[in-house]
């Protein structure tokens, strides 16, 4: 019998309609720490994707040419903690309002799948894997919010 533990692994990406320290961009700026932090606090929180000074992931070197997009990665200890926070905190107004700070990017923005317990996935792994259901679809190894797997490979929805 498996006895492994598994967490729920998030990526996601938007393409800002300037740089980061720009003026059209500066509301989103402005609460990458306080979503952050609140990211942190929340219930099933596991890990996040930070800068060497520990803030924002906006410092940190991507797998991606294009320096306007911006990525995102956490940890959670599974989907039900990752729903509650992007959806029913005030992150999902940064969901609402992205239009304001960035431009349409084709394909899916953002992936999840499953890593062992205490597994920190890279970002080379996590653009992979964004790669990957974009060129094949849902599947447990790489699913959007739209097709969610447990662990074992059942469907949430």
């Amino acid at each position: 019998m498996n006895n492994k533990k598994y967490h729920l692994s998030q990526f996601n990406i938007i393409k800002l309609k300037d740089h980061i320290d720009s003026p059209v961009v500066k509301e989103f700026k402005d609460f990458l720490a306080p979503v952050n932090q609140l990211a942190e606090e929340s219930p099933g929180f596991v890990w996040r994707l930070k800068d060497d000074n520990g803030a924002s992931a906006a410092n940190v070197e991507t797998p991606y040419k294009d320096e306007l997009i911006f990525v995102n990665m956490s940890v959670w200890q599974n989907y039900d903690y990752l729903k509650s926070y992007t959806y029913q905190t005030v992150h999902s107004y940064f969901l609402k309002s992205r239009k304001k700070w960035s431009n349409e990017i084709e394909g899916h923005r953002a992936v999840m799948w499953y890593t062992e317990e205490g597994v920190i996935p890279s970002l080379t792994e996590a653009k992979g894997k964004l790669d990957l259901l974009n060129q094949n679809g849902s599947s447990l190894t790489a699913f959007s919010m739209t097709d969610i797997y447990n662990f074992d490979g059942t469907k949430l929805k």
